[in-house]
């Protein structure tokens, strides 16, 4: 024999039975709050009661209300408290005293496969299986039960006593509401919600029973059954096993270890499981889950080198072009014969009014909800969620499409774009019909006008000294190629805004001999070589002029406006009596310059002025007030608004210099 069996010999031998006549009735009681030395054994227990399937015992055990230590006040206040002044049969104290305390259960663990009761006699081990092991504390529900009988005593006190002579309370009319139909996602939180299973644990009946002392007759037969009852060999087959056996269950064999997928929500499918779908599927299961997206989106989930043309094909099946990206159609994402989450609506009259919001977003990039509401007229919930999956809320704006218009994929496939427009133009006329509306009522606002750009006066004087600069050579030009002649055209020049009038002051459409597009030739015999190309007849003095008084009613005024100005001036001279000649741009600011009126006049307020403007184009008043005080000392409020007037314009509490207000 090996030496470690020599220091731990064999000392004896115990057989081992398993006892099988309380295997499914036998329960371990524990008290936890309760020391081990201090056991209720011989306590009175007025009654006991159990649920079985859910393991529950609640047992009703007395006090001695004689001992020293009971505290008699005490026992019958909360007596009083629990049951009131008045006897009734379902008191919970009859003594009106808290004679009784009663212990509930809970279970200690619901596995109890490794735990059993086990009784030694005879050299013998009898061995049973526990059902459960229960751990019994104090139960206070009769403290619920006070302060119930509190609660409605204050309302009664509160309600005070009512006369018959009351009168009858006025009708009142009552909304009806339909339960809609429960979702599979909502029964699952439903049933696993703690008021659900307060509810399922009410519904199972006591089982009320007889307690017997432990040193009962009753009790002592019981304990009988502890005993395995019968000792044949066969018949313990679980404890009877061979050395193979034995040992297979000491040390079993290794299993080959199985791979548990990841347990996700019904609803997500991964990126490897989406791509074993047929194609059609795919696009399907990913348009359910984002609800809009744009093309190229949709051709980088789906695998490397997947057909583009075979993925139009798939996703014109389910999804529809809304300003170049695909939304889901309303069809498949409520299928026929299914109903609301929200309100328990057809999936028919849910389809009708998400196509509706679909049709708008066609039209326009955002729309109000109240008005999709009044039109469509289903509940709020579904209209809510029917923006949600396409469109984002915008302050001051409605809901905004989601998405930027996809120009891209427009220009790319325009026989797809075509053919959905014309699919939309079908679905328009169906919702015509079922919302009895006008084409009047469909035509869509008009786009809101983008932010103006706001630009600092610094930044407007360097990109005007820029265009100047860009433009110099094209302006030389047209000085030098000046002539005099009956008929006048101001040529627009490239540094004049777009949307600048042309100043034409024509008097007959006829273009003079020897010139091109209104201008003299080097061969024309008005050409003035001698002056680099000007007139021979230049009316410089009525120009001047002109300016002058134009800058005696208006102090600051722009290129734009005194064209204007002197193209209404030019036409009022009767025909044939014309004295300016062909005028360009630049001879219209070379006039002005030379003018005694527009000469750069050093005068403190306006230099002060010019001097704020070029930092910002708008200011607040107090800003030019501080700079004028800070240059020149004090300045009176006449002098101020005077100068305001004269250079500036008001707009939203703030300053202008003319003719610079956006529109």
């Amino acid at each position: 024999m090996a030496s470690g069996d020599d220091d731990d010999p064999i000392i004896e031998e115990i057989d081992v039975y398993l006892a099988k006549s309380l295997a499914d009735k036998l329960y371990l009681f524990q008290y936890p709050v309760r020391p081990a030395t201090m056991t209720y054994d011989d306590v009175t227990h007025l009654a006991a009661k159990i649920k079985p399937k859910q393991q529950r015992v609640e047992l009703e055990i007395s006090m001695d209300t004689v001992s020293p230590n009971y505290c008699r006040s005490k026992g019958e206040q909360i007596a009083l408290n629990v049951d009131g002044t008045g006897y009734d049969e379902t008191n919970t104290y009859s003594a009106k005293m808290m004679d009784k305390q009663t212990f509930s259960s809970i279970q200690a663990t619901t596995n109890t496969s490794r735990y059993a009761a086990a009784v030694f006699r005879k050299g013998e081990l009898h061995v049973t299986p526990l059902t459960g092991i229960l751990q019994m504390r104090p139960s206070f529900s009769y403290l619920d039960k006070a302060d119930n009988k509190t609660r409605e005593r204050e309302a009664a006190n509160e309600g005070g006593d009512s006369s018959q002579d009351e009168a009858e309370e006025e009708a009142k009319a009552i909304t009806v509401r339909f339960a809609r139909p429960e979702s599979e996602q909502a029964r699952q939180r439903r049933i696993q919600s703690y008021e659900f299973l307060q509810k399922k644990q009410a519904e199972e009946p006591w089982v009320h029973l007889t307690y017997h002392g432990v040193k009962g007759g009753r009790s002592e037969h019981e304990r009988q059954y502890l005993f395995c009852q019968s000792v044949d060999a066969s018949e313990n087959s679980e404890l009877v096993k061979t050395p193979k056996e034995y040992l297979a269950m000491l040390m079993p064999p290794l299993a080959e270890e199985k791979v548990v997928k990841p347990v996700g929500p019904s609803n997500v499918l991964s990126m490897a499981q989406l791509r074993t779908l047929p194609l059609g599927e795919q696009v399907k299961t990913l348009m359910k889950n984002v609800k809009v997206m744009p093309f190229a989106n949709l051709m980088g989930l789906l695998a490397s080198g997947t057909d583009s043309t075979s993925v139009l094909r798939c996703i014109q099946q389910v999804a529809l072009l809304v300003q170049g990206n695909w939304v889901i159609k309303s069809d498949v994402l409520y299928p026929k014969n299914t109903f609301s989450a929200h309100s328990g609506v057809p999936a028919e009259v849910l389809c009708r009014g998400r196509d509706f919001v679909m049709w708008r977003f066609t039209l326009e990039r955002s729309v109000m909800r109240k008005e999709i509401a009044s039109i469509i007229k289903l509940p709020p919930e579904d209209v809510k969620e029917f923006l949600e999956h396409v469109a984002a809320p915008r302050a001051n704006r409605g809901w905004e499409f989601l998405l930027p218009t996809d120009v891209d994929f427009i220009k790319k496939h325009p026989d797809v774009a075509h053919r959905q427009n014309m699919l939309w133009l079908g679905i328009q006329s169906k919702l015509e019909k079922v919302f009895n509306f006008s084409k009047e009522d469909f035509v869509p606002k008009k786009s809101a006008q983008p932010d103006p750009v706001h630009i600092s006066g610094q930044q407007r004087l360097k990109m005007a000294q820029e265009r100047v600069q860009e433009n110099q050579s094209t302006l030389q030009k047209d000085l030098e190629d000046r002539r005099a002649g009956s008929s006048i055209h101001i040529k627009q020049e490239p540094v004049s805004n777009s949307e600048d009038e042309p100043m034409d002051t024509s008097c007959s459409s006829s273009i003079p001999n020897g010139s091109l597009n209104g201008y003299p030739s080097a061969t024309s015999p008005d050409f003035d070589h001698t002056n680099g190309g000007s007139p021979a007849n230049t009316a410089s003095p009525e120009l001047q002029d002109f300016v002058i008084k134009t800058f005696r009613k208006h102090f600051v005024i722009t290129l734009n406006e005194l064209k204007r100005l002197f193209n209404l001036h030019v036409a009022s001279i009767p025909v044939g009596r014309s004295v300016f000649h062909s005028i360009s741009d630049h001879m219209l600011q070379d006039a002005i310059l030379l003018s005694q009126q527009c000469k750069q006049i050093m005068v403190p307020h306006r230099r002060l002025l010019y001097d704020v403007f070029t930092k910002n184009y708008r200011v607040r008043r107090n800003i030019i007030q501080a700079r004028l005080a800070q240059e020149l000392g004090d300045v009176s409020k006449a002098d101020i608004d005077r100068l305001l007037n004269e250079c500036c314009s008001s707009h939203a509490g703030m300053w202008y210099l003319k003719g610079t207000i956006q529109s």
